[in-house]
């Protein structure tokens, strides 16, 4: 058997309303972007790796004509197709958790009642 609890605040509502504003809420939140920060973010993260810097030192090298092996555009293909990949395997695996952490905050509790 699940109750559902709404508190009755009457008058107390203004103030109940203030001091709530000090606490956090009880949502669950293990998602690490959100859509304004995925990308700067995801790429931050993506450049701490050593192999991914490898490849952006290669590209800038390449940008320069004393030193440029090949075309500019096949250097960039190896660290864009790289960073595609990872980008695109963190935003699924966010997406996922984002959901299961609807699931979890949308489940009906139970109320300890004396």
């Amino acid at each position: 058997k699940h109750r559902i609890v709404i508190p009755c605040l009457g008058h107390f509502k203004e103030e109940y309303e203030k001091v709530s504003k000090l606490y956090m809420n009880n949502k669950i939140r293990t998602t690490r972007y959100t859509l304004l920060n995925f990308l700067p973010r995801n790429l931050f993260e993506q450049f701490h790796r050593v192999a991914n810097l490898y490849f952006l030192f290669l590209v800038v090298l390449n940008w320069v004509p004393l030193v440029e092996a090949f075309q500019k555009e096949i250097t960039m293909l190896p660290l864009i197709g790289v960073l595609t990949i990872i980008a695109v395997k963190d935003g699924l695996e966010d997406y996922s958790r984002y959901k299961m952490d609807k699931q979890i905050n949308n489940l009906v509790t139970k109320v300890y009642s004396r």
